[in-house]
């Protein structure tokens, strides 16, 4: 019977830091995607209403890849209360060939953290001005540290802000932010303003109401939605997206659903059958980005099984060259 590699979250931190590559992974996923050959199921989800919770599954087969990944994703967004991650899970990889257990990546929700950071980096750097140097975040909590992070592989941000509803968490993670980075990072209780002001701003809560309104943003700014990816949750306000001279989705079919897109369409400021080029046809270089410093664009991601597939085929490739990880067999 074939070998299974079982790795860890101390493994695989070790392994798949979020750095260039890691970033590549997840763009060279979306190029992919725009082929049309990809097979990417809907998200299942499971929701855990009594405990603030929810439990995603995606996964994609991608043609000319050995392996597709199955990724187990629970969100309890209560958990924080009791000094639990509000985010965990693992990912399961198969042979492509085969249907076979390949690997147990047991990392806790990191990669799912790393490639949604990598996404949030392939969109700033396909979408944003080139001298885009000021960064807003919204959200205190990992994705939020990993936004700013991934924003500085592909921008030369100077500073940022953060805000959150605990502005004393936004502050904490501001001082943390500012040693470790090397920039001026602050916290701002005025959100409004913190948003005017951003060159790049990324969302990164479980908001179920808007945050955002359509008259904050400005001429030339980079909104990236990365917390609205289950049916009730929406960080933009609708009219945001109608005020958007380019509104890119990760994966249209997907964002209908679950993104911003399904609000304003809800709303009726989209029309249903109205069709975007995706971020992969951008990446691919079938679709223009950015046209000019005045565009207002909108990057809507949901998170893709793609992405998953992606960043765990480059966390065994990384296993297997560095000889790590536990072997058994079936």
């Amino acid at each position: 019977m074939p070998e299974i590699k079982i790795l860890t979250e101390a493994e695989l931190r070790e392994l798949v830091p979020l750095d260039d590559d890691a970033v590549t992974c997840v763009e060279e996923g979306f190029t992919t995607l725009a082929g049309g050959k990809v097979v990417m199921p809907p998200i299942m989800t499971l929701m855990v209403p009594d405990h603030n919770g929810e439990v995603c599954v995606k996964s994609a087969y991608v043609p000319g890849v050995d392996s597709f990944a199955m990724k187990m994703s629970p969100g309890f967004f209560d958990n924080p209360k009791l000094g639990l991650p509000s985010t965990t899970g693992l990912m399961v990889l198969f042979s492509s060939r085969t249907g076979m257990l390949e690997a147990l990546l047991l990392d806790n929700g990191y990669l799912t953290d790393v490639r949604t950071a990598a996404a949030g980096a392939v969109a700033a750097r396909h979408l944003a001005r080139k001298d885009a140097s000021h960064a807003c975040i919204l959200g205190a909590g990992v994705q939020a540290a990993l936004q700013l992070k991934a924003l500085l592989l592909v921008r030369e941000v100077k500073s940022a802000v953060i805000w959150a509803r605990d502005i004393a968490k936004a502050r904490a993670m501001a001082t943390r932010l500012s040693d470790e980075l090397g920039i001026d990072v602050t916290a701002d209780p005025d959100i409004a303003g913190a948003v005017k002001a951003a060159d790049i701003v990324v969302t990164t809560t479980p908001s179920s109401e808007p945050l955002i309104m359509a008259d904050w943003l400005q001429p030339g700014q980079l909104i990236i939605a990365m917390g609205s990816d289950q049916e009730h949750k929406s960080e933009l306000a609708p009219a945001c997206l109608s005020r958007a001279t380019l509104y890119v989705p990760d994966s249209q079919a997907q964002c209908a659903v679950k993104g911003e897109l399904r609000a304003a369409i809800a709303a009726g400021v989209i029309p249903a059958d109205r069709r975007f080029s995706e971020l992969g046809d951008i990446t691919a270089g079938k679709a223009p980005g950015r046209r000019s410093d005045a565009d207002i664009v909108i990057a809507d991601l949901t998170g893709t099984g793609v992405q998953d597939t992606a960043i765990a085929t480059l966390a065994r490739q990384r296993a297997q060259a560095a000889g790590k990880g536990a072997t058994f067999s079936s």
